[in-house]
């Protein structure tokens, strides 16, 4: 084995929202990296994010420990970012989110890698006995710690970026509906920038955190879920009103979608996490397990959301240019 070769990342789930990001960071650094998804054959994309052979797709199923063990062989560096939202067919929140974290980090210790960095999700403890997923979360993370000690825990918030499956969905909705359906109005959430989660993760796994750690992300803002429907809808330049919606009404509605054979627009468990506070504890602002413990300054949705949410004002990037269309939420 050549020594003075670039080390060589596995990451599961690169290809997604986060993984892209992180992907494009580690091959500037010079990294090899294996992006290790179910389907490489529709992850081809990400090849373009490195030089001729610098980022490869290989295939693994964390259903499948074999594929997981030929997809982690050589690294040194190990990064787990698969999480799902919602359950369907084999894909359990046990499976992947424990089962599969755990034949990650068992594969990781057993590969000799200098490092293997979990991405959870903020609140996953405090929401843990309203919301199957936060409980597989959870329960992920102390699977991968006991299998992988010094590992790394990284727990962000909703996170926005040009691609972000939440803020596009409200803007969707903000063009399509009458009115914006509000559950849990009171409810407060930190939301966080895709680009400095992505740098933390590589901060993490260069060893430049303390290991064996859970980190919580956030960005400098803490809102309401009312205010952020509002927010989405300055952006959006649409003047609907928020129709608040009993979370009991939402659940058995969300239920019903869910018998419908397309992803669901929420499901009942997203409903109970509506209910649960989404910002980073007092003990790790206390203990520099946030941004700060990575030196990063956390970015606002203010400098963010605008390059992207104009797309869903009426006449788009022309509404945004000449500052037309700036409907608010009622």
């Amino acid at each position: 084995m050549d020594r003075n070769a670039p080390k060589l990342v596995t990451v599961f789930g690169g290809s997604g929202f986060v993984g892209t990001q992180l992907v494009q960071l580690l091959a500037r650094r010079g990294y090899r990296i294996r992006v290790a998804v179910r389907r490489p054959d529709l992850a081809g994309t990400v090849r373009m994010f490195g030089g001729v052979g610098q980022v490869v797709p290989v295939q693994a199923n964390l259903r499948n420990e074999n594929s997981i063990r030929r997809a982690v062989a050589g690294a040194d560096i190990v990064i787990n970012l698969v999480g799902i939202g919602f359950e369907r067919g084999k894909q359990r929140f046990a499976a992947v989110h424990v089962d599969g974290a755990a034949a990650i980090a068992r594969a990781a210790a057993a590969a000799g890698a200098g490092s293997l960095v979990q991405m959870s999700a903020l609140g996953v403890d405090a929401a843990a006995e309203v919301s199957a997923y936060a409980r597989s979360k959870l329960d992920g993370e102390a699977a991968v710690l006991d299998a992988y000690p010094q590992a790394v825990i990284i727990r962000p918030s909703i996170m926005f970026g040009q691609d972000d499956g939440f803020f596009n969905l409200m803007g969707t909705l903000a063009r399509l509906l009458p009115v914006m359906p509000l559950i849990h109005a009171g409810t407060r959430f930190q939301p966080v920038y895709v680009g400095d989660v992505a740098e933390a993760l590589l901060k993490a796994a260069e060893g430049e955190v303390k290991p064996g750690r859970v980190y919580e992300l956030g960005g400098p803002d803490v809102e309401t879920h009312r205010d952020l429907l509002r927010r989405i809808l300055r952006e959006a330049g649409r003047n609907r009103p928020l129709l608040p919606v009993p979370p009991g009404l939402a659940r058995f509605g969300a239920a019903l979608l869910g018998l419908l054979p397309f992803k669901p627009l929420i499901t009942a468990d997203q409903v109970a996490l509506l209910g649960v506070d989404n910002v980073v504890s007092d003990a790790a602002i206390k203990e520099k397990r946030t941004l700060a413990g990575f030196g990063i300054v956390p970015t606002g949705m203010d400098s963010i959301l605008p390059t992207y949410m104009w797309r869903f004002r009426r006449n788009g990037q022309f509404d945004r240019e000449n500052g037309a269309g700036d409907g608010v939420a009622a």
